[in-house]
């Protein structure tokens, strides 16, 4: 059995390869992603990877796998590109290798660089050797568990909109200028929450901040405490837990998180007489049914008459009912703030 290094991508490693022309592979993912009107994290959920493994395809510094370019061609319905090249898993395996060669690759996978490995090792141990037993950080770190609160509710929305959860780590990426003061916000909150200072790792490439925190018992926490999901959010269409849907106040709160990741303040214009007008409405954007009905009749509940649309989006479209979001449920998200008031 090969050995994969990268977790997420171990069902997709016997799958075959599509080999694009240079730079036709990343056309291929950012028009995808425009069709399909998603978000990179929502991309990554759909087609069961990490944002990393993402955006490496997107770099192309790995090949795309046959299955994840037939999802987002019947996903996007662009059709798939005829100047490609399908080859089979591990296809660059010299077919000459001698036999013990061969051998150990079977046995251990591609050797590569030494950067490559190194490259690999690292990922193997953020991910999961450093949570092993008899690895040399063999002890548990700990955090404080919080109780219920609209502090906590409002994390819970923040993970739902632009979070993941593996089984060693919680991450959440956010845009590294547009959300620069929020994502101080997200970690003073974490800080707060658990007693525990996450990491943030910058992707220059995507111009995203991945706010990452390690510790496979606050995983734990918050599956079996929060009714957190691991793994797609999409394929197992999340919703807000039960705990939170019984409050008021954390109903509200996590509304906020959701909308201050996964929402948008629209600048409507329209003219009359020759005379330019605008005014904002509010987008939340889901492609989980139960989460974006929730939404909505958290909103109903509110009385800030949202409106279902094109089975993915809630808006808030009066110029008043927005000020009543804003006044009721208000941001942290200084960049849905400043777009609001100007």
């Amino acid at each position: 059995m090969i050995m994969a290094i990268i977790g997420d991508m171990a069902e997709m490693l016997i799958d075959k390869r599509v080999i694009f022309p240079r730079n036709k592979q990343r056309q291929f993912i950012l028009l995808a992603k425009e069709k399909i009107n998603i978000s990179w994290g929502a991309m990554a959920e759909m087609l069961n990877v990490s944002s990393r493994t993402l955006t490496d395809w997107k770099r192309e510094k790995f090949s795309i796998p046959l299955g994840a370019i037939t999802a987002l061609s019947k996903k996007s319905g662009i059709k798939i590109p005829y100047n490609i090249e399908i080859k089979e898993p591990f296809w660059y395996v010299h077919k000459g290798a001698r036999l013990g060669g061969l051998a150990r690759y079977k046995k251990y996978g591609s050797i590569g660089s030494s950067e490559k490995r190194i490259a690999q090792w690292r990922s193997w141990w953020e991910k999961e050797g450093r949570f092993r037993k008899n690895t040399i950080n063999n002890t548990p770190l700990s955090f404080k568990k919080p109780k219920p609160s609209d502090k906590l509710s409002e994390l819970v929305g923040i993970i739902i909109g632009d979070g993941g959860i593996s089984k060693y780590q919680i991450s959440i990426t956010l845009h590294h200028k547009d959300d620069a003061e929020y994502m101080i916000f997200v970690i003073n909150l974490i800080k707060d929450l658990f007693e525990v200072t996450p990491a943030v790792y910058h992707d220059a490439k995507d111009s995203v901040n991945n706010i990452v925190i390690s510790r496979k018992n606050l995983v734990k926490f918050c599956v079996e405490k929060l009714d957190l999901k691991i793994g797609n959010k999409i394929r197992q269409q999340v919703d807000i837990p039960e705990w939170i849907k019984r409050n008021k106040k954390f109903q509200i709160a996590c509304v906020r998180g959701l909308i201050d990741t996964d929402g948008s303040v629209i600048i409507h214009k329209y003219g009359v007489n020759g005379k330019l007008y605008n005014y904002k409405k509010l987008q939340f954007t889901s492609l989980s049914r139960p989460l974006l009905l929730s939404v909505y009749k958290i909103l109903k509940d509110l009385e800030v008459n949202p409106r279902l649309a094109r089975q993915k989006e809630v808006w808030i479209d009066s110029k008043m009912s927005v000020k009543k979001y804003f006044d009721i449920v208000g941001s942290h998200n200084l960049k849905h703030l400043n777009r609001y008031r100007n």
